[in-house]
């Protein structure tokens, strides 16, 4: 048995790396050297990256489902990394939506930008994710309808966290979501401003993760309503 042909067996179905991550040669790609980067990330700064590997293809693919893509939408991505989630969010999208991507590392955002290059839709911002209300105003947008999240939360103290939580609910539209993916559910209880929470445990990803989306919840005569609703958006060339 070959290398590869052992490395597919071991590997869960679920888990299998994307067709594209490699040529038949094994020359490197540009998601092939992300993910090398992304391990290297990891291992420099591991409470940062919080994973060893990224996400599984089912993991996202879970994710991208507690999104309404029917519609243009405004969507930020917390840490997106080496970008799997982001492939997929911006697969899904209509031609009028927008994806805003906070990046840390700098080497990280320069490879996201090279692979976005050629989407206009999408936007890739070198800084922390607090700066996501700033950057809605900079651009003449109201608000997102969805927030995406894989950085771990767990880490940062209760007042960076409470202030982080607090700047994404206001930049979120009423009847959108706060969605993350986590290692541990403690959010959970932090997240009270929010007027709605729920939770799953997804075993199909190397570690399992918590994936828990937070609703803020749009009113109508007097009664509370979990329904997405577009948010104040402008062309998508608009800004770089």
């Amino acid at each position: 048995m070959t290398g590869c042909s052992a490395y597919k067996r071991a590997v869960p179905s679920w888990f299998q790396p994307h067709p594209c991550w490699t040529t038949p040669e094994w020359q490197l790609t540009i998601p092939t050297f992300m993910s090398v980067l992304f391990f290297k990330r990891f291992l420099q700064r591991p409470f940062q990256v919080a994973s060893i590997l990224p996400s599984s293809q089912a993991l996202v693919e879970r994710v991208a489902a507690k999104m309404d893509f029917t519609h243009p939408r405004v969507i930020a991505e917390y840490g997106p990394g080496e970008g799997v989630h982001s492939r997929e969010i911006s697969r899904r999208m209509c031609p009028d939506s927008q994806l805003l991507l906070f990046e840390l590392d700098p080497d990280l955002s320069r490879l996201l930008e090279r692979q976005f290059a050629s989407d206009p839709r999408v936007r890739v911002i070198n800084g922390d994710a607090a700066q996501l209300p700033a950057e809605l105003a900079r651009r003449g947008i109201g608000q997102c309808d969805y927030v995406v999240s894989g950085i771990p939360f767990s880490i940062l103290d209760i007042q960076k966290k409470r202030a982080l939580l607090r700047k994404t609910y206001d930049a979120i539209a009423p009847g959108g979501s706060f969605i993350i993916y986590q290692v541990t559910n403690e959010l959970r209880q932090h997240a009270t401003l929010f007027q709605h929470g729920s939770s799953e445990y997804f075993l199909q990803n190397i570690p399992p993760m918590f994936i828990t989306v937070f609703n803020k919840m749009s009113t109508r005569n007097g009664h509370s309503h979990p329904v997405p609703a577009p948010a104040a958006r402008v062309p998508v060339n608009h800004l770089a």
